[in-house]
């Protein structure tokens, strides 16, 4: 026979329990409300949310569609895009080589990768493995490099030594996706398995990350993926291509689910252990979320305007800042169509992951942050929602400014230098490759590398403005510049500068 205090003491274990989880299930119908309300607002297709705390799942719901046109709903096997919330997964596997004793941080990067090359000879020389993934090397960004070509990553890699020099090795911050690529290769050198075996074999196997993919194409044949889709200024809800640019792939081309994700964040938050198994040592899991580098304005979120940080730093795969007195490691992926972001408050055993198939649904920064007040703090006083959708709104009006401006200067009645026929030829740029220049009708054909293909029509003097990439739903100017004897000698686009070879 039980004795009293032994029934007290269950009668209290009982109601302590029942207690936690109705306060879990009121955040939890919380949280849904601003997330459904978001949605609307936002006018996104489909959406999953995940939260873990004290290595439990707590929240994991969908919604929406992940295809608008076929009403298909978004489950919890929807593969979506990881895009850069990739690096941190990149950052764990060099993680794990160094725990092998294949790697070192501090190890050169010619050391592994000999035909790795800078533009500055001292950073070529000085690069170590850790430079890789914190975005100060001191190289400008050329993500153009992926998005205008489609060659191999060894040959992205090598265009990448004619990127220039912007600042001293370590001395500010270019977010870098390249030298994500280039941590991929260090991957396959030192382990002999390409980076996405490399991962599959010891990061999603041992997480029971069963449908997700490390190779964007992969997704076809996987079923049940997301469709990207773009709030167009003046087309509403469209839908846009997927990207799969598997030669930067490291950098952002990992497909996962809410399921599969769950298991990740749990893994994060027990510190590099799931279900009893220490995947990666103690040691080495605290440098993943050590500060390595400093942000010095140069790349901050601009819910930084919200939250006010004392602090913005950069770890091994993860942005950093102070949020209500607490370090808060989290990180964004957008790629064209398909959004996400994690967030990880180590000291309060609290993550959150967030996808979504609408480009720039910053509604993914609110969920974030109610997700902390809720969870770790339990404060549901603030809207969150309705701070950020402000906030990007004027983001909004100012992109429509920048269009009804640039229409206003546009100078009307003028005419090209030359016929059509005289803007012809092929430019080259060292780093960027070819743009071959042809006449249909009255429009321009601009063509770059024979993988990005744009028609161009005049906008003044010459300059011609091309149609909306169906992929990021913008358009930009080309400009051509006449020699000495009036024929075309350059093409000036997105800043750089092609010449002319033939």
């Amino acid at each position: 026979m039980k004795t009293l205090k032994t029934v007290t003491i269950c009668l209290l274990s009982t109601l302590c329990t029942f207690f936690v989880i109705a306060q879990d299930k009121d955040k939890n119908e919380k949280l849904d409300e601003m997330i459904k309300k978001g949605i609307h607002d936002w006018k996104i297709p489909g959406l999953a949310a995940i939260v873990v705390k004290d290595g439990e799942v707590v929240f994991q719901r969908t919604y929406g569609v992940k295809n608008i046109e076929t009403k298909e709903l978004v489950d919890g096997n929807t593969l979506f895009n990881m895009a850069s919330t990739t690096k941190a997964i990149i950052a764990i596997a060099m993680g794990m080589l160094v725990d092998d004793g294949k790697l070192k941080w501090g190890d050169k990067v010619i050391d592994h990768l000999p035909y790795f090359k800078l533009s500055d000879a001292y950073i070529t020389a000085d690069a170590r493995i850790k430079d890789l993934l914190t975005h100060n090397l001191g190289i400008g960004n050329a993500d153009a490099l992926w998005s205008i070509d489609s060659t191999t990553t060894q040959q992205t890699i090598k265009k990448f030594e004619y990127a220039k020099k912007e600042y001293p090795l370590r001395g500010g911050f270019i977010y870098q996706n390249i030298m994500y690529a280039v941590a991929g290769e260090v991957i396959e050198a030192v382990s002999g398995q390409p980076w996405t075996v490399f991962v599959k074999n010891r990061i999603l196997d041992p997480l029971e990350m069963t449908r997700t993919q490390t190779k964007s194409r992969d997704i076809i044949q996987a079923g049940n993926y997301a469709i990207p889709y773009y709030n167009d200024m003046d087309d509403g809800i469209v839908r846009v291509d997927h990207t799969f640019s598997d030669q930067i792939g490291a950098a952002g081309m990992i497909w996962s689910t809410p399921i599969d994700i769950a298991h990740y964040l749990t893994f994060l938050v027990n510190d590099g252990i799931y279900k009893s198994d220490t995947l990666v040592r103690s040691e080495t899991f605290k440098k993943l979320f050590e500060p390595h580098s400093f942000q010095d304005g140069n790349g901050q979120y601009p819910t930084t305007a919200l939250t006010k940080p004392n602090w913005n730093t950069y770890g091994l795969g993860w942005f950093q800042q102070d949020y209500r007195g607490h370090k808060l490691d989290f990180h964004t992926g957008s790629i064209a169509g398909l959004i996400a972001i994690t967030g990880i408050m180590h000291d309060k055993e609290l993550a959150v992951y967030v996808f979504a198939n609408l480009d720039h649904a910053e509604l993914r920064h609110a969920i974030l942050f109610k997700t902390i007040d809720l969870y770790a703090f339990d404060d549901n006083g603030r809207d969150w929602h309705g701070e950020v959708l402000n906030l990007y709104s004027g983001f909004k009006n100012s992109e429509k400014a920048f269009l009804e401006k640039q229409q206003k200067e546009r100078i009307k009645e003028t005419v090209p230098s030359l016929p059509l026929e005289g803007y012809v030829g092929t430019y080259l740029h060292k780093m960027l490759g070819k743009v071959m220049v042809a006449v249909s009708g009255d429009t321009l054909q601009i063509n770059f590398n024979n993988y990005k293909k744009y028609r161009a029509t005049h906008w003044h003097y010459d300059t011609f403005k091309t149609n909306k990439d169906p992929r990021w739903r913008s358009s930009f100017m080309v400009t051509f510049v006449l020699d000495s004897h009036g024929k075309s000698s350059e093409l000036n686009a997105m800043g750089e500068i092609f010449r002319k070879i033939e």
